[in-house]
Formats: C-alpha cells, sequence, structure tokens
C-alpha cells in the first residue's frame, strides 16, 4: 500500500488550498471516513483554528482538552490528544481557536516548520498503527500550511468547479516547490479532487475540462458533486458515510478512497 519512496509508517496527506470554502475540511472527513470503512487505521489531525473538523467528526469542544496547538507547542503524550470518533478505525487529534496564536508564538522557534512532522513521527505513535494521516489545513499559507506540507508525504487539492478556480493554484504550487527545495524534497502532489461539481452545469464542465488539460493525470477521476446531503452532515457531527450511506456524497468519498488506495498500491508495486 506505501510508496517505497517514504519510509515506513502511516502515509501522510496533507488536504490544502489556501482559498476557503473549496471542501477541504468536508474532503478530510469524508475520505477519513471512507478509507476507515475499507478497514484502514486513520488519524484526521485538525490544523485549521476554526476545528471544523473536530466539530463535523462529533468532537464537543468541552471534550477538547488538549489539541493540535499542544501537539506543536507543549510537549503533551499524544495518547492524550488522540481522541476516538464514532467511525471506527477513525481517530482525530481537534483543533480549537487557540491554534490561531501558533503563527505569533512560533516565529521565534528555529524548528518552527518542523513541530508537526517530528510529532507525527515520535516513538509513541507506532503504537497506535496508522495507515493514513490527514491534515486539515487552515485556508492559508501560513506557517501551519507550511508545517503540514513539511509533516506530509504529499498534498491532496480539493479544487471547486468554479470560475477562477484553476488561477488559485498557482501559489499553492509556488508554495509546494518552494517546501520540496527547502525541506521535504520527496513531497508530491497525492492529487487534485474537483469538489461541488455540477454535470449539468456548463461552467463545472469547462473547470473540469481546463482542470484535465493542463494538469492531466493529477487530476483524480472520481469528482465530488454538489450533494445536499454532504452539505447537511456536518450539522449532525458526522461524515456523509454516516450521514446517508447511500447518498451520491457517499459514494463519490468511497470513489475517491478507492482511487487513492489503488494509486498507493501501484506505486508500492
Amino acid at each position: 500500500m506505501s510508496d517505497p519512496t517514504r519510509p515506513p509508517g502511516p502515509k501522510i496527506i496533507a488536504v490544502a488550498n489556501q482559498k476557503g470554502g473549496v471542501g477541504k475540511t468536508t474532503t478530510t472527513i469524508n475520505l477519513g471516513a471512507a478509507l476507515a470503512e475499507t478497514g484502514q487505521k486513520v488519524l484526521v489531525v485538525d490544523l485549521d483554528p476554526q476545528g471544523n473538523a473536530s466539530t463535523g467528526l462529533g468532537v464537543e469542544g468541552d471534550a477538547r482538552r488538549y489539541t493540535t496547538y499542544d501537539l506543536l507547542l507543549d510537549d503533551i503524550p499524544l495518547s492524550e490528544i488522540i481522541l476516538e470518533t464514532d467511525t471506527r478505525n477513525l481517530r482525530i487529534v481537534p483543533a480549537t481557536v487557540d491554534l490561531s496564536s501558533a503563527d505569533i508564538e512560533l516565529i521565534s522557534n528555529e524548528k518552527r516548520s518542523f513541530l508537526l512532522h517530528d510529532a507525527l513521527r515520535q516513538p509513541a505513535m507506532d503504537s497506535f498503527d496508522f495507515d493514513f494521516i490527514l491534515i486539515d489545513c487552515p485556508p492559508s499559507l501560513n506557517i501551519l500550511t507550511i508545517n503540514a506540507m513539511v509533516a506530509a508525504h504529499s498534498v491532496l487539492v480539493p479544487l471547486q468547479s468554479e470560475f477562477f478556480a484553476l488561477e488559485g493554484l498557482s501559489q499553492l504550487m509556488i508554495t509546494l516547490r518552494e517546501v520540496r527545495q527547502t525541506a521535504n524534497p520527496e513531497l508530491r502532489i497525492e492529487g487534485i479532487v474537483l469538489t461541488m461539481y455540477d454535470g449539468r452545469n456548463r461552467l463545472s464542465q469547462q473547470v473540469e475540462s481546463d482542470a484535465r488539460d493542463n494538469l492531466g493525470d493529477l487530476v483524480f477521476r472520481t469528482m465530488i458533486p454538489r450533494n445536499v446531503r454532504v452539505s447537511e452532515a456536518p450539522s449532525y457531527s458526522m461524515p456523509v458515510l454516516s450521514y446517508d450511506s447511500e447518498s451520491k456524497g457517499a459514494q463519490a468519498y468511497r470513489s475517491l478512497a478507492h482511487e487513492i488506495l489503488g494509486n498507493n498500491n501501484r506505486a508500492a508495486a
């Protein structure tokens, strides 16, 4: 399953796009649930101060005693930070608004870009036996997103099917290249997934055509449809796979999970 170019351990994927509202958190939650459904052991790392991934997986605010803030800035054991969710095989490192001060607090730290990298590779991680770690990044290219890219083996980019969608990718690609040159030479693009896709809409079709023409095989075959069940599920604090297992949105995230598993199996062959 694993990429032979990386060391043993879980595959770490940063879900990133500096543009907000493109489906990063939705993709992190539901891809994690879909991978877990296949028997993979998955950890979601909520790296967004809004904490939406935590809320979307049913972790109440008062249950977030320790968070990604403590993972990055305090010497708190992972066993006290990682929480169970209602989805079998899926756990989470939650976040709160405390994380919003991390940029300022990390300025004087010489290892500020490597804190998440080191935290996710501490010996205690071995006992959890995770297959995948999905990092939900904030909607900006700040020190938290840089930490995610330095820690990750690959970056998954949700791309909303709307006008100017591709233009927003240029800065992300520049940042990814800089991280590759300075801190993580093995970092690669896991893929680009089109979200909020409406096949009846000419604009969605044009965005898909442009993305495949410009980015080729980097674009996943699976596209996530604009689906009311996907939108409703977070208000019930659950992945769409639990909220409405047979919905088009749930089926799409299962398809994405199988595509990612297939790609990783071929890379390992």
